[in-house]
């Protein structure tokens, strides 16, 4: 059947993109083979870039989308008030349990304990399902351009985020090998968040909005909370604040155009 086929790609798009997306994780590790100094100014204006276009894909392919899938109006922007708030509570739950996720500033104050190195890891790997989850659900709701919005911004993100899931490994007496392994592999949980997410968005249609404003709600926590305050730290603030203004503009612009 045509419906059947249609969900069946959707399905396989959403996957293959969130795969595509976690896979970055690793792209963003590849340096450690080169160095292991890399100027925390530059990772800060990389973050920053990827925070503005993070930014505009969940206003624009995501909480958009979700208003439009509830019914508009009043009903639509409750119904996106809600996941939202879900989606950012749910998260902040999350970072309850695994606290130490500040991107680039390594597991915690002691790099030398190697616990706490890897619930560092961890915590990133948690934090990547409803990443995934964002990407799926994008897809389910049959237009590409927002599928394919969300996995780019997601996907430009965790090539910063990998490079900090290696570097306390390094640091920690792991292999270079090693730690581009780790680095790979907590990206690629977002696959199973993407499957879950336009799995159970395309097959039950009302769960559609609540799913977008939720990984949009989810985005925005990862962004306030551990994107931008890290770009703030350091002598490259001011710089990341353009680069994330600069992010979110050319998604802006992406978007819109090739939707």
């Amino acid at each position: 059947m045509p419906g059947e086929t249609l969900a069946t790609n959707l399905i396989l798009l959403g996957f293959a993109a969130s795969f595509l997306a976690g896979t970055a994780t690793g792209i963003g590790s590849l340096p450690i083979f080169f160095t292991r100094n890399i100027p925390k100014g530059l990772l800060d204006i990389l973050l920053g870039f990827a925070a503005g276009i993070m930014l505009a894909a969940t206003s624009f392919s995501l909480i958009i989308p979700a208003i439009e899938a509830g019914g508009g109006g009043i009903l639509g922007a409750g119904v996106a008030l809600v996941g939202i708030l879900a989606g950012g509570v749910f998260l902040d739950q999350v970072d309850r349990v695994f606290p130490d996720t500040n991107l680039l500033g390594g597991p915690g104050k002691n790099h030398d304990n190697l616990r706490r190195a890897w619930l560092f890891v961890a915590a990133i790997t948690v934090h990547n399902v409803p990443e995934g989850m964002a990407v799926g659900v994008a897809f389910a709701g049959g237009d590409m351009s927002n599928g394919l919005s969300i996995a780019v911004a997601i996907g430009l993100q965790n090539i910063p985020e990998g490079l900090a899931v290696a570097l306390p490994l390094l640091r920690e007496g792991y292999s270079r090998s090693a730690a581009f392994g780790v680095a790979l592999a907590s990206g690629l949980v977002e696959p199973l968040g993407g499957l879950f997410g336009v799995t159970v968005a395309k097959f039950a249609p009302p769960v559609l909005p609540l799913g977008l404003s939720f990984a949009a709600g989810a985005m925005l926590f990862v962004i306030s909370h551990e994107i931008i305050p890290e770009t703030q730290k350091g002598l490259a603030s001011k710089p990341a604040t353009h680069a994330l203004m600069i992010g979110f503009v050319i998604m802006m612009f992406l978007d819109n155009v090739l939707g």
